[in-house]
């Protein structure tokens, strides 16, 4: 990356659905090693931005680089974790199956996977906790396993970078902070986390830096310089409710009204 700290640049990123903008000249750098917390409402462009960083979606204006390169350029760079909502439960297919996905994009598609692949995906397993349902089909699972084994497949891909749309919507308090304990050691072997996240009670204590969103990046950096009773009600308009400290520092104890699974553009 000749030296530069951003894995990440979007530099005046303007995206529209035929004459409706979802995301309005947006420009933010991500420097390596962080975990980001994308906040936003419903409509406020989260799951659009994830799309243009994949590379499915090209921006009308401006430009993506990651790592000084377009989106989908060097193989395996990126691994995404989807919502729950977006996968078929029913499809006949193991845990272990699951996992080993995320290692074909490394062979052509007639080669068999070799036993270093297999192996990073029973270390993927490991990690995430879910060696022992290895051979369980993947739809008999919880909610909170589910996602285990979706984010054990983006780890067994190797990717320097991980995106992950809503990992934490549907799950109980427990299951939550296990797949936050995950994130952070997945962030401290030194990859770049994205996160789109919808509880805004809990922002501040699971990312290094926030990103709020509303069509525009409407504040990026610290969660104490993001999480600011005035961007809070011009994002929310007003739906948010921000308690103070002895400090005065915002905390904003309420969530986006997301619900948890609700699609965003």
């Amino acid at each position: 990356m000749g030296g530069d700290p951003a894995v990440i640049r979007v530099e005046h990123v303007t995206v529209g659905y035929g004459t409706l903008p979802v995301l309005l000249d947006c420009s933010v750098t991500i420097a390596a090693g962080q975990m980001v917390g994308i906040l936003g409402p419903n409509g406020a462009g989260k799951t659009t931005l994830i799309k243009v960083l994949l590379g499915i979606l090209d921006p009308d204006v401006g430009r993506v680089r990651i790592a000084g390169q377009r989106p989908g350029e060097g193989a395996g760079r990126i691994a995404y974790v989807p919502q729950r909502s977006q996968v078929d439960w029913d499809f006949p297919i193991t845990v272990e199956e699951v996992v080993r996905m995320g290692r074909y994009g490394r062979h052509p598609f007639w080669r068999s996977l070799k036993a270093s692949d297999h192996q990073a995906a029973a270390e993927a397993l490991e990690l995430v906790g879910m060696s022992d349902y290895a051979g369980r089909q993947v739809g008999m699972l919880s909610g909170g396993q589910q996602q285990r084994v979706f984010l054990a497949r983006a780890l067994a891909q190797g990717a320097e970078i991980l995106l992950l749309d809503e990992p934490l919507a549907g799950v109980d308090v427990r299951t939550e902070e296990s797949i936050i304990a995950i994130l952070r050691r997945v962030r401290d072997s030194g990859r770049t986390l994205l996160v789109v996240h919808h509880d805004l009670s809990t922002a501040a204590a699971y990312f290094d830096r926030l990103l709020l969103l509303k069509r525009r990046v409407v504040a990026y950096g610290p969660p104490a310089t993001v999480l600011q009773r005035d961007l809070l009600d011009e994002v929310y308009e007003g739906r948010v409710t921000a308690l103070f400290d002895s400090l005065g520092s915002a905390g904003p104890a309420a969530s986006d009204g997301d619900g948890g699974e609700a699609s965003d553009v």
